[in-house]
């Protein structure tokens, strides 16, 4: 144990709060998202989808957060280039069915679990990223960039980009697996 593809892949999964300019194109989005698709999903509801914001879009998402935290000056300015921090952001947005057999909790938890596996796919691609969200992710104005219907929440957003060259090695610490898995 501990020596296959997906096993490292997992293990040695982190996040990269900084990332360089280069994104993937929509070409190469594609595949990876047909492949996070195959996520555990009660139903097969698909119940998520993702949104692509590269350019003005994600200024328009930093006035969105402007307008919904209602701050000014400085902090105005550093709030509006949070979405700048990456040339790709992914939104991960559940998008709830009706169904009396699968309720709401265990949809989102498909669309949390597809935003996961992409990040494993992303990595494996050679792209860094992080999920980021923020007291934010539910306020109006940043709803309306996203489009969002009524039975949408926004979970937050995929930042993705190049890994920098100096990018130091990711640190977490190890647990002790007896204090999380129990018998019942």
């Amino acid at each position: 144990m501990g020596s296959s593809a997906v096993f490292q892949a997992v293990n040695g999964r982190r996040s990269y709060s900084r990332v360089t300019s280069l994104a993937p194109t929509r070409a190469e989005l594609l595949p990876l998202v047909a492949a996070a698709a195959r996520v555990a999903d009660h139903g097969a509801l698909r119940p998520w989808r993702l949104l692509e914001l590269r350019g003005a879009a994600r200024e328009r998402l930093g006035a969105a957060f402007v307008a919904a935290s209602a701050c000014e000056g400085v902090e105005a300015v550093k709030l509006a280039g949070r979405p700048l921090r990456a040339p790709l952001l992914l939104a991960v947005i559940a998008s709830r069915r009706v169904s009396f057999k699968v309720t709401a909790w265990e949809q989102d938890a498909v669309a949390a679990g597809v935003a996961h596996m992409l990040t494993l796919l992303l990595g494996d691609a050679g792209w860094g990223a992080m999920w980021r969200t923020g007291a934010l992710v539910r306020a109006a104005p940043v709803r309306e960039v996203h489009g969002l219907a009524d039975a949408e929440e926004l979970l937050g957003w995929l930042y993705v980009g190049g890994i920098p060259a100096d990018c130091k090695p990711g640190v977490r610490l190890s647990i002790d697996p007896e204090e999380f898995l129990g018998v019942v």
